[in-house]
């Protein structure tokens, strides 16, 4: 079983039912299917091969699913990569990864084409055109095509011998620090994450899941990937960037399934209309990527009563590891679960020894979801995947540090590396950030620790407000020193108008001081 099989089983079964919905328009699995089986002809046609890869630079489109599954009917590895992406690491992904055809469109050609003249290995450009396409030839040297052209292609797909151990993607990650890490993922990776990930969220055919998280990143992606094993359509969008807009489609397309993250339900729940659309059909809110606050958790389910939440975690070198059933919902809201189906997860201490429940360790998960490493990064790879206790096995060391209940279900408590260190004792951001959460005005908190002669280091906090409040840092420091032990709360409050982001929308703490 690989990937594609799944959308082409579908293209049988049910080939009119739409696949995605995009721009306006309905494209069904056969449309998806026939144009991916062309688009993997030309592939071959221009000399990619088992193995090679193709990477996918381009928003949230039909084109952008068309590409994913044509490179793996081709035999090849999907390479997604964000449209935001810069040039100078844009030719670093291509380089990287020996990359040998890319699919773009005119409106990032420019950035393209700076890079693609810097990727030696790089022998086929396809192009989705716009209305007011450059017609001058910006990519000299490099056969370049029209993707209606490449995905229109009459000539017959020749079979290849891949199988399930075969790499399927290279997903880059920047992680904390350092150049980006290529994440190798297997079709026998992938398709255990997804068929897991689908079974306990209880996914059906008739689901319509809007997507507004960037296919370029595991979240997004999968949601491609789950919506073919089931046969569900998905409404793509290309950002959040007009939050109305994408209610809208919500009320106009009778979306099922809400997949966010906390900048997603931030962005919504403080829309004052949000309430005046009809959402009534929504079933399914999930959230990864990063933990909701338990006020976060409360307004969600005001918002959506209907709907049942999935709290989640995961990361891009396994998908998922945890899913909390919603019936712990009231129980413990600030838990992210337990593993989910087919895995085992446990902590561990710094000498590698398991932990009982009721413990703080890392996480250490062990799965077919698991990555093959990190693409020509032996060292980073055995930082991570270390030998487990069956003979050639390796289990993955997230770096990520959680507590665990009684009942052993999982509290992030923050990232190894993340832990800050104040007056000998560990405090963890996320412990402080739940707190300042709760304080009504805050739309958005960071915490790091910063240097101090005294202390060690100390607890300063990055506070986004909502329209309308304001807050005294003195006042702030009061409130955590009510909820929170004296050593865990901020030395130091800034106020803010935006907190920097990644790439993924997640709050990134390494431009704070």
């Amino acid at each position: 079983m690989l990937l594609q099989h799944w959308l082409e089983a579908h293209a049988r079964q049910q080939p009119h039912h739409p696949m995605i919905v995009a721009d306006g328009q309905r494209y069904s699995y056969e449309h998806i299917d026939d144009r991916a089986t062309r688009l993997a002809a030309t592939l071959q046609r221009h000399g990619v091969v088992r193995g090679d890869r193709v990477a996918i630079f381009l928003e949230n489109c039909v084109e952008a699913v068309i590409g994913i599954f044509g490179a793996l009917k081709a035999g090849a590895v999907f390479m997604p990569v964000n449209p935001q992406t810069k040039a100078d690491k844009l030719t670093y992904l291509l380089n990287d990864s020996a990359a040998k055809a890319l699919i773009t469109h005119s409106a990032l050609i420019d950035v393209a084409t700076q890079a693609v003249a810097q990727a030696p290995e790089l022998a086929l450009v396809v192009r989705v055109e716009s209305s007011d396409s450059r017609s001058d030839d910006l990519l000299a040297g490099k056969t370049q095509m029209p993707f209606a052209e490449a995905s229109a292609s009459e000539a017959s797909l020749q079979p290849t011998p891949t199988i399930d151990q075969d790499l399927a993607s290279i997903i880059y990650t920047s992680g904390s620090t350092g150049e980006p890490k290529g994440v190798m993922m297997t079709h026998h990776n992938m398709l255990s994450a997804a068929t897991s990930v689908s079974t306990y969220l209880g996914l059906r055919a008739d689901d319509i899941i809007i997507n507004v998280l960037p296919i370029a990143f595991d979240y997004g992606l999968y949601q491609i990937l789950m919506a073919s094993w089931v046969g569900a359509s998905v409404v793509l969008q290309r950002s959040l960037a007009f939050p109305v807009r994408v209610l809208e489609t919500m009320v106009r397309e009778r979306v099922t399934v809400l997949p966010g993250v906390p900048t997603v339900f931030s962005m919504m729940l403080n829309l004052s209309s949000l309430g005046s659309f009809d959402l009534s059909s929504l079933r399914l809110v999930t959230n990864t990527a990063a933990a909701l606050s338990e006020v976060q958790i409360r307004q969600i389910r005001e918002a959506f009563p209907q709907a049942t939440l999935f709290s989640m975690y995961g990361l891009t070198e396994c998908k998922r590891v945890s899913y909390l059933p919603p019936e712990q919902l009231d129980i413990r809201p600030m838990s992210v679960g337990r593993g989910m189906p087919n895995e085992e997860v446990w902590l561990e201490d710094e000498a590698g020894r398991r932990l009982p429940n009721g413990s703080t360790g890392e996480l250490v998960v062990r799965g077919s979801n698991v990555m093959r490493g990190y693409w020509k990064k032996p060292v980073q790879t055995a930082e991570r995947l270390r030998p487990g206790e069956l003979p050639g096995e390796m289990w993955l060391h997230t770096g990520d540090i959680f507590r665990t209940d009684a009942e052993g279900y999982l509290y992030f408590v923050g990232r190894k590396d993340d832990i800050i260190k104040s007056r000998g004792e560990k405090v963890s951001p996320r412990e402080v950030e739940n707190v300042l959460y709760g304080m009504e005005g805050v739309l958005e908190a960071a915490v790091i620790g910063v240097h101090d002669d005294v202390l060690g280091h100390a607890v300063k906090a990055f506070l986004v407000l909502k329209t309308g409040y304001s807050y005294s840092e003195r006042e702030v420091i009061r409130h955590c020193l009510g909820h929170l032990e004296s050593f865990m709360a901020p030395k130091y409050v800034a106020f803010v108008d935006a907190l920097p982001r990644t790439d993924t929308g997640k709050i990134s703490k390494r431009g704070l001081s």
